[in-house]
């Protein structure tokens, strides 16, 4: 057993190589991001900066259009994912962690700033979960309650990091 990587994954406990080989679940692990043994959320998170960071020098429709289909692919996604695990919202699954941080990013111009600032916003509002994400958390289930409460963390990390800019 690796230090970096459990055994297993879920309660079907799966094995990495199952997880990467299956295409439904190496994008809901983030391209294997969440494949790491601790914090699986924020190094999910961390997956998502290379993607920002090309979608950014498309433009803020592109942009903006794969961010709304990461949304809607993510709850079939994440509904699968969660199915062939026998577990809701296992931690692995972070594609809501990757469209939560897009959201968050959305239509601001690249800095070393607001890239920080909107990652550590987005991981804490996904970590400490206030009103309403932890509500949303706990009530709506499937793969809409997995993404649901971070494309809410997404949009409250938004406004603060506006805010502050």
């Amino acid at each position: 057993m690796s230090i970096l990587l459990k055994k297993h994954y879920g309660n079907s406990r799966l094995t990495a190589g199952q997880i990467l080989r299956d295409p439904v679940l190496f994008l809901a692990f983030g391209f294997g991001s969440g494949l790491l043994r601790k914090m699986p959320g924020t190094f999910g998170t961390l997956a998502a900066v290379p993607l920002y960071a090309a979608l950014i020098q498309f433009g803020d429709a592109t942009y903006l259009v794969v961010t709304l289909l990461g949304m809607g692919f993510g709850i079939a996604i994440c509904d699968r994912a969660a199915e062939k695990l026998q577990e809701h919202d296992y931690g692995g699954i972070v594609w809501d962690e990757i469209v939560g941080f897009l959201i968050t990013m959305i239509g601001l111009p690249f800095s070393w700033q607001t890239l920080l600032g909107g990652f550590a916003l987005f991981r804490l509002f996904d970590i400490v979960k206030p009103w309403p994400i932890g509500w949303l958390d706990r009530h709506v289930h499937g793969g809409m309650g997995i993404m649901l409460d971070d494309i809410v963390a997404g949009v409250l990390a938004a406004i603060t990091l506006r805010l502050i800019v």
